[in-house]
């Protein structure tokens, strides 16, 4: 009889294998109800209908093997719910128009389970309990039509569901399971093997080279061995006369160097064959492994349409959150990419969606008066681009974005310079092109939000997906496409691990620079280097652009600019060129991309190395940082100043009714070094100010006397406090509190639900 440890060891085992297990079903169930929402025939809709059914039939069976009862009586009422529509539908024998209110419920079903399940396989109490109660009773009631329509479930917001990927489920006898851990390790020994692929090309190489000295000696030899000849027969036409003592020395020497010559064509014969030989071993090798890493990539690659399952509900959620009406339109879904870019890529997605609903699409009201269809659309597409390429393309039809509101708040953080203008030769006017200032959008920290909240307005989100594009080898660009709206392009490689790399050379160190950035090389006489506004620059296909040393970029001595003819390698990123001087351009071969580990995971201008030949690691430039430390090394003397914090010790204001949380806030802002002074409500606060210069308040809203809404707005309609930042900190989260925040003028709002004392040191940070 097995122990009570045992069962328990059975128990976590089998939990480990249905958590695996119940997060397909969940993932199966929601494609199909997204599915299910698009218009099709009777017969699709009841396959739909049925696949659902039998998803939740087997997560609830599932469930009862290992003692998960709530997950059970959720799936069994799910089941229940289909069952009565399987019904409904085989007797009307037409198609079912099913209301927004039927979805929003399947849909907070699913969202239930979820947290049933991560509680349950974590062996904790279901937190939600009283909520799962309300779920199942509402699932039920969806059984009888007649009675679902007296129930009131949440109000939902029409999104218009993505064309569903085609998906085929292999028989169970054609597939294996198997983590993506274990695939991953095989696919980078896979990938270990390019080495011994370019290893083999390098020998290769040098037993040409060795080839064309051996060639060259035996000429040599061949000249010596003629000349000897031509001088014996000199002698025997003579007669021997010039013989003498000398002459058995002369014989042995022209004999030896006659078997040397024979030696020497010999062995050129045997290093011809032998370099064949190297060449056939490398080309069967260098299918071998092109042709095992394939197949292993392909093991890895998984369609786009698995990151994009998470957007329709992301896309449901954020509009119903922010009260618009946003369909959701995906195509190319079925277009297939490496796994591990698609890990990467989930949060910039993320970003862009919530941005597109956030800062594009505008409220129901406003796309009414300004006679937009409702409701407002975005728009996801893929599509595969040459030289093993994707392009990802995230579109909204809203308000586009404004370009002066957009300078001004780079303006304000001193990111408009002279370096990223466009000068006007026969005006000598100064400004920012559209495709320049659309690329400040992506810089850390600008946001065009009149208010900073829990979720945006901080202007990072733009910047991370830069970020990571660029570290994944790829780019992305902004656009505003001529019917209105906003359009991103991100272009990404379809796999990670070997690229095209540009050579260079700086002294005895050589560098790669990823080929993808390079627009063009070029040789120039250093004598067409010009000073354009204090900088060395140099005229390329009829623009100015600005010439860097490399050496200087990456902070080592000498290199890039001595010399009559400068090389310069042009490089092209987030709306930037820059052409950068090096010693030598050294050709464009294939590299397979090392990582420097956890201990060298950001090294500034280093993206990883590559062995080329025999052992020789060549570190990888990062073209993003590059770009950014070659505009550090260039003089800033037409650029504004970046502001700098105060030498005196900031001075800031807590106004909080609340004793402890009052305490509570003032010890947290003075252990950062803030001089902190507080209020117990707006009156107190408002005569603090007038008595006292501070540089930023943070506030309560619900307080007695004056709140911190009516606060807010005495401070912008005072002239001398009006730029004052103000931060509301408060219990109140809904949207309608949030857009009164931004009515009355405030500058931040922290919900308290979600406070962390390092995001509200951030929003000070930001604001000072």
């Amino acid at each position: 009889m097995a122990s009570k440890k045992e069962n328990e060891d059975l128990l976590k085992r089998l939990l480990a294998i249905f958590q695996v297990e119940a997060a397909e079903h969940l993932k199966s169930m929601s494609v199909l109800l997204q599915a299910l929402e698009n218009p099709a025939p009777a017969d699709e809709q009841a396959r739909l209908v049925e696949a659902l059914f039998r998803e939740a039939h087997s997560l609830k069976g599932a469930a009862r093997s290992v003692n998960l009862s709530a997950v059970e009586t959720v799936c069994k009422a799910l089941e229940g719910a289909m069952s009565a529509l399987k019904t409904r539908q085989a007797g009307g024998g037409q198609t079912e128009t099913l209301a927004p209110a039927w979805f929003e419920t399947v849909y907070r079903a699913l969202d239930g389970l979820e947290g049933l399940l991560a509680a349950g396989v974590a062996g904790q109490p279901p937190q939600n309990a009283s909520d799962m109660t309300e779920i199942v009773r509402q699932l039920e009631a969806l059984e009888t039509p007649d009675r679902a329509a007296g129930e009131s479930p949440p109000a939902a917001v029409a999104t218009a569901p993505p064309e569903r990927p085609p998906a085929a489920l292999a028989a169970s006898g054609d597939t294996v399971r198997i983590s993506t851990a274990r695939l991953t390790a095989l696919l980078v020994q896979a990938e270990e093997l390019l080495a011994f692929k370019f290893s083999a090309g390098h020998l290769v190489g040098e037993l040409r080279a060795l080839d064309a000295d051996v060639a060259q000696w035996k000429k040599t030899w061949s000249r010596t061995a003629r000349d000897g000849r031509t001088l014996r027969r000199a002698q025997e036409k003579h007669g021997g006369a010039t013989g003498g003592k000398t002459q058995p020395v002369l014989d042995k020497l022209l004999d030896a160097i006659e078997r040397d010559e024979l030696a020497v064509k010999a062995f050129a014969e045997r290093l011809v064959a032998l370099e064949r030989l190297a060449e056939q071993e490398r080309r069967m090798l260098a299918g071998m492994v092109d042709g095992l890493q394939a197949d292993m990539r392909q093991v890895l690659m998984l369609p786009f349409g698995s990151l994009l399952e998470l957007i329709p509900k992301l896309v449901r959620d954020l509009a119903h959150d922010s009260g618009k009406d946003v369909k959701l339109r995906i195509e190319g879904a079925a277009i297939e990419i490496d796994r591990r870019i698609l890990e990467q890529m989930k949060d910039p997605l993320i970003h862009l969606v919530r941005n597109a609903i956030d800062h594009g699409i505008e409220t129901t009201t406003a796309r009414r008066g300004a006679h937009k269809p409702v409701p407002g659309c975005i728009a996801i597409g893929i599509a595969a681009k040459e030289g093993n390429r994707v392009e990802l393309t995230v579109a909204d039809d809203g308000a586009g974005v404004d370009l002066e509101k957009l300078k001004a708040a780079a303006r304000k953080l001193g990111l408009i310079a002279v370096k990223d203008a466009v000068k006007d030769a026969t005006e000598g006017v100064t400004e920012l092109s559209n495709d320049a200032t659309l690329a400040l959008m992506f810089e850390s920290g600008l946001t065009t939000s009149p208010i900073l909240t829990d979720l945006s307005g901080r202007g990072l989100g733009l910047a991370i997906v830069r970020e990571k594009a660029e570290q994944l080898g790829g780019s992305v660009a902004a656009e505003l496409p001529a019917d209105g709206g906003t359009l991103f392009r991100v272009v990404l490689p379809t796999t990670l691990a070997t690229f095209r790399g540009l050579l260079v050379g700086l002294g005895e160190r050589q560098f790669v620079l990823p080929s993808r950035s390079v627009e063009r090389v070029l040789r120039m006489p250093a004598a067409s280097v010009k000073t354009v506004e204090n900088r060395a620059a140099v005229e390329i296909g009829g623009q100015a652009v600005a010439l860097v040393r490399l050496a200087d970029a990456l902070g080592l001595p000498g290199g890039g600019l001595n010399g009559a003819d400068l090389q310069l390698a042009v490089l092209e990123g987030a709306g930037r060129r820059i052409a950068f001087a090096v010693d030598a351009i050294l050709g464009d071969q294939e590299v397979l991309v090392k990582s420097l580990g956890p201990q060298l995971r950001r090294v500034p201008n280093v993206a990883g190395a590559t062995v080329l030949g025999p052992g020789r690691v060549v570190p990888i430039l990062n073209v993003a940082d590059l770009l950014k430390s070659a505009q550090r090394v260039r003089p800033q003397t037409a650029v504004p100043p970046a502001p700098t914090l105060a030498q005196r010790q900031q001075s800031l204001l807590v106004v909080e009714d609340s004793i402890t949380a009052r305490s509570l806030l003032k010890n947290i802002l003075e252990s950062a070094g803030y001089r902190v002074e507080t209020a117990v409500d707006g009156i107190d606060a408002l005569t603090a100010l007038k008595s006292e210069q501070f540089d930023l308040v943070v506030s309560d809203v619900e307080m007695p006397r004056m709140d911190g809404f009516e606060l807010t707005a005495r401070v912008r309609a005072d002239k001398k406090l009006a730029e004052l930042p103000v931060v509301l900190v408060t219990a109140l989260e809904s949207r309608e509190h949030k857009e009164r925040g931004i009515e009355v003028g405030a500058n931040a709002y922290i919900v308290k639900s979600s406070f962390d004392q390092s995001n509200l040191f951030a929003v000070i940070r930001r604001l000072l």
